[in-house]
């Protein structure tokens, strides 16, 4: 009786914690706690903030794979059958994953649109770097007026971008390129600055373009990599970032866009 009394205790308290973190996670600001649907809904709401058109682009994307759904089904359908339905229903399910991948790239059109210019704000493309490819380390050094350096590593070595004014940018991003180079021992160091002038790279491009970059190490080599780098971070002194607009408030689009 006891026992059964333990169990029944033990079961209610158990209980009692699931319903804890159901509740915990369903007023949590953190998009790793949320569901598909409110992924969903938050990454629409902040995306049509900067994008009015949105709704539309989404009504259009669900109702074009729709209507190809049903002339297909009209077309290959046997002469008086129900065959038109079918293709209409399956169009209307396909129309659904063809405005989710709309919402996904209208999304990611959107967070440029909301940081561009903003101090920081390359870290929005970096972000949406495969992490198990690549590590990323946003603003290791940064300037009095919040232009910064971020640092990629991954398969294509070290990769240094500046994010701000090229002329004020020019003597950090030298310093850095002789820094990394006196801990990596031959190993190339790339430099992006990102921009919209010639030599520079977009900040909607910076994502697809360190991707495209030719792989110059292997996994055990990226791992030596990010060794050395950090016994070259920790005998630097590094600058605090500044109290400025740098995006981090940005991570919940992102990760709601991308989902879990």
């Amino acid at each position: 009786m006891a026992k059964s009394e333990r169990a029944k205790e033990l079961a209610e308290k158990q209980k009692a914690e699931a319903k804890a973190l159901r509740e915990k996670k369903r007023n949590s600001d953190n998009p790793a706690d949320w569901g598909t649907l409110r992924q969903i809904r938050e990454s629409f709401k902040l995306t049509h903030q900067v994008d009015p058109q949105l709704p539309y682009w989404l009504a259009g994307s669900w109702l074009a794979v729709t209507l190809l759904g049903l002339v297909l089904g009209l077309v290959m359908g046997r002469p008086g059958s129900l065959d038109w339905l079918w293709g209409l229903l399956i169009g209307a399910l396909f129309g659904i994953t063809a405005a989710l991948f709309m919402l996904t790239h209208r999304t990611k059109k959107g967070a440029y649109t909301r940081y561009r210019g903003q101090p920081g704000a390359g870290e929005v493309p970096l972000s949406m770097l495969n992490k198990k490819k690549y590590t990323v380390q946003p603003a290791i050094s940064v300037t009095r007026a919040q232009d910064c350096i971020h640092r990629v590593v991954g398969e294509p070595g070290v990769v240094l971008v500046g994010d701000g004014d090229p002329g004020r940018l020019k003597q950090l991003m030298s310093t850095e390129i002789k820094r990394h180079q006196q801990v990596l021992y031959g190993i190339h160091v790339e430099a992006i600055q990102m921009g919209e002038d010639a030599g520079q790279v977009p900040m909607e491009k910076l994502q697809k373009h360190i991707e495209k970059l030719p792989r110059t190490l292997d996994a055990v080599q990226v791992e030596e990599v990010k060794g050395r780098l950090k016994a070259l971070d920790a005998m630097r002194s590094r600058i605090p970032l500044p109290k400025g607009p740098l995006p981090t408030s940005m991570k919940g689009a992102r990760k709601a866009m991308r989902g879990r």
